[in-house]
């Protein structure tokens, strides 16, 4: 879905930058994230996100399960989703006003995943369990794992079932 929106919007499927959050599960991911500070090994090469936006600012960044990332890159992403821009490890203010950015989560899965057995009464009769109740609880789920900060910065949230 990610990189047809990439193709759809720029043009090209390569407008896609898909970061696995499970390797950002470390305090130290966030240098990973926007460049070693200066003086430690792998400063010249710039962060994993903020050097691939740089290099291309038209993109779709995929921040796949995001709820496995450290604390604190959640609060670089707040940076972006409040002023479309992050300064990376070298002083240059990387532009992210042109960028989509897509999560994935899994919080709420075992929810979904109940849902379909959920409606079983004692009669055998199935019971409805609505898409807005599932995605009420979902999102019951998701305020108890994200800051609420971070919940009000994002436009858009979709549950799939």
């Amino acid at each position: 879905l990610a990189r047809t929106l990439a193709e759809f919007l720029f043009g090209d499927e390569n407008a896609l930058i898909s970061l696995d959050m499970s390797e950002y599960m470390e305090k130290f991911a966030v240098s990973r994230l926007i460049g070693a500070p200066p003086g430690y090994v792998g400063y010249e090469e710039g962060g994993q996100l903020t050097e691939k936006v740089r290099r291309k600012p038209y993109s779709v960044v995929l921040l796949d399960e995001i709820e496995k990332a450290h604390p604190d890159v959640f609060n670089i992403l707040l940076q972006i989703f409040e002023d479309g821009r992050l300064t990376d490890s070298q002083g240059r203010v990387v532009d992210f006003k042109n960028t989509v950015i897509i999560m994935t989560s899994n919080v709420g899965a075992t929810l979904i995943k109940k849902g379909a057995t959920l409606g079983f009464r004692g009669t055998n009769e199935p019971e409805e369990i609505s898409y807005k109740d599932i995605k009420n609880r979902v999102m019951g789920e998701l305020n108890k794992t994200f800051r609420p900060e971070f919940l009000n910065r994002i436009d858009e949230l979709h549950t799939c079932l």
